[in-house]
């Protein structure tokens, strides 16, 4: 017995067509992000049988790379946007709670004082009307990552920062919760209670299960006098990050897992936004991540075919008139030569030729690759990367400004623990190019 199939309508003609799609895609440079050309990267590896020294070409994809190292300014966004997060939903729970012991059938029908800030009713929650569909993917999945599962926060309602503006005593209760009192902190100014700034998000563990993690996104400013503890760096420790002059440098007193919590963020604050303004078909983006380390080598090189020392193309450490070309420790004991004793600005120096600054000194940058003694022989010669579970040691890039200049090579790697903040480590991230 055979059965004949077939559908009405089709104007293909019985040939191979393909399927049709509305959908379409443009290549989006984001913001402050190069396009780094897809190329080939020369490395030596020891081979850990015989101890020889071999050179081996690896190849890598093309992605946008940050032109500089994410500065305190960019940072302070993230944690912006984490510290909105929690007051609005301190600000939710506290509403809820105020309407179970409310005398008031319904306190929260006016919305007024802290019942302003209350989760949204569904019919409140979007505008439109929904599908079956998106009314389904509504209720059991869209708002997961509030602190509160499935509820969602009102973003609409501008927070009231004012102490003397606060609407009612509920609404004092949770701010006096989240904010440092002025006799616990060192310029009797009351500020926001940097333990409270934990972001919650969602990943994959290795087993591709999801998993939620929740994290302290806050630099840790003491690592000035922890990393150097017969220095005096107490104002380096006070004011490298909240002062505004240090606005635009590279931040610093960050780890491993807090720089993977800040691609995390930016991705998910872009595809927010593109959900919210795009009323057509769409894609996510690529995500937000650190590089490998040979993706770092291959922008590091600037598109030079050549083996050259350093980031901007030469084996000198000097210009032709004597400058110094990075910020790092020209000589023993003397960090100034080089005009910058700490960190400099993210954009001090000049670039290489793909636009990248200071990917030789100012600080090292991590990456997503494990650290290993030697650069393993066995990773793939396509795009290669390692990621060993079984060490923590994540390797960094690049050099610092308390580095001497065999650090500053491309070639070179150094390494730290992936949960230790140090003052001269930080990164800056990547995303893959798609084509048009």
């Amino acid at each position: 017995m055979s059965t004949i199939l077939y559908s009405c309508g089709s104007n293909d003609r019985g040939e191979l067509t393909g399927v049709s799609t509305k959908a379409k895609w443009y290549a989006e440079k984001p913001l402050g992000m190069v396009l780094i050309p897809e190329g080939a990267v020369s490395v030596e590896v020891k081979d850990p049988i015989d101890n020889s020294v071999k050179v081996q070409t690896k190849s890598v994809s093309a992605f946008y790379m940050d032109e500089t190292e994410i500065t305190n300014r960019q940072y302070k966004q993230f944690i912006e946007w984490v510290k909105d997060s929690v007051v609005r939903s301190k600000l939710a729970e506290q509403a809820e709670i105020a309407e179970l012991l409310s005398d008031n059938p319904n306190p929260s029908k006016n919305r007024r004082g802290i019942y302003r800030y209350a989760y949204l009713k569904k019919k409140e929650s979007k505008k439109r009307k929904l599908s079956v569909y998106d009314q389904y993917m509504y209720e059991n999945y869209y708002f997961l990552d509030d602190l509160e599962e499935a509820k969602e926060l009102n973003w609409n309602v501008p927070i009231i920062w004012n102490p003397q503006s606060f609407p009612d005593v509920d609404y004092v209760e949770v701010m006096d919760s989240l904010y440092l009192r002025k006799e616990q902190t060192e310029k009797g100014i009351r500020r926001f209670d940097p333990s409270k700034l934990n972001y919650r998000y969602k990943t994959r563990d290795d087993q591709k299960k999801t998993i939620e993690k929740v994290l302290n996104i806050y630099p840790d400013t003491a690592v000035w006098v922890k990393d150097f503890t017969d220095s005096r760096n107490e104002p380096m420790r006070k004011n490298y990050f909240s002062h505004p002059a240090f606005l635009d440098y590279p931040v610093v007193g960050v780890t491993w897992e807090q720089a993977i919590a800040f691609c995390n963020w930016r991705t998910r604050y872009k595809n927010q936004f593109l959900e919210e303004s795009t009323k057509s078909k769409r894609f996510n983006i690529a995500p937000f991540r650190l590089p490998t380390e040979a993706e770092w080598e291959l922008a590091a090189k600037g598109g030079k075919d050549v083996t050259v020392k350093y980031s901007w193309g030469t084996n000198s450490l000097v210009t032709d008139k004597g400058c110094f070309l990075a910020n790092f420790k020209p000589k023993e004991g003397n960090y100034t030569e080089d005009r910058g004793l700490y960190t400099v600005l993210a954009k001090h120096y000049a670039p290489n030729d793909y636009g990248l600054y200071n990917m030789s000194g100012n600080v090292a940058e991590w990456t997503s690759s494990s650290y290993n003694l030697v650069k393993d022989v066995n990773v793939s010669s396509v795009n290669p990367f390692k990621n060993d579970k079984s060490t923590s040691s994540k390797i960094t890039k690049g050099g610092s400004w308390k580095d001497v200049d065999y650090f500053l090579e491309i070639g070179s790697r150094d390494f730290e623990n992936k949960d230790t903040p140090r003052s001269y480590i930080g990164f800056r991230t990547v995303r893959d190019y798609i084509k048009n």
